[in-house]
């Protein structure tokens, strides 16, 4: 059966906006059903169900705080998460991986502490908890101290071929700072 074929296949169901019959069509994006009415009636679907935040297991004896109805663990377009069982009713969702707060003050602002957290890709780096308002990011693991050229109140932590070295987390300065151990 050619690809032309398949597309072609006619659905037992009809246009709801004309009453004309559905056909599969293809687009850019993968398959579709449209009209076969089309360009007088442009009524398309997709072919498939929306499999974005399907219900993966339903957590017993945890209740959502907005509604009170049972929290379930959803897969969803960006990874898994905590959702309510009663969405879209309601829009309660948690993260599974929360980031951890650090000791270490945020260098820029002065009033936020740095985050560890994971970026889309799964890479680590730190940041600002205030994060619109300050926009302070470090990829290395942050280290209390100060510079010893710029007085940066922030050292960085990096793995070289020599072993762990401390640098100033200015990127201006960025120099390697002598530790006394």
């Amino acid at each position: 059966m050619t690809k032309t074929a398949i597309f072609a296949t006619r659905q037992n169901e009809s246009c709801p906006e004309c009453g004309a019959k559905l056909v599969i069509r293809c687009g850019r994006h993968g398959p579709f059903l449209g009209c076969s009415h089309y360009p007088e009636c442009q009524h398309i679907r997709p072919l498939k169900a929306q499999a974005d935040g399907h219900i993966v297991k339903v957590l017993e004896g945890q209740s959502c705080p907005k509604c009170q109805a049972m929290l379930a663990l959803r897969q969803g377009r960006y990874g898994m998460f905590i959702g309510c069982c009663n969405y879209p009713e309601c829009d309660h969702t948690e993260l599974i991986d929360k980031p951890e707060e650090t000791s270490i003050t945020c260098p820029q602002c002065r009033q936020g502490k740095l985050l560890r957290r994971k970026s889309r890709y799964g890479k680590v780096f730190h940041s600002c908890d205030r994060y619109p308002g300050c926009q302070f990011a470090l990829n290395f693991k942050p280290v209390a101290g100060e510079c010893t050229y710029c007085h940066y109140p922030l050292l960085m932590e990096k793995r070289t071929a020599k072993g762990l070295i401390l640098c100033c987390a200015n990127k201006l300065c960025g120099k390697p700072v002598a530790t006394t151990e």
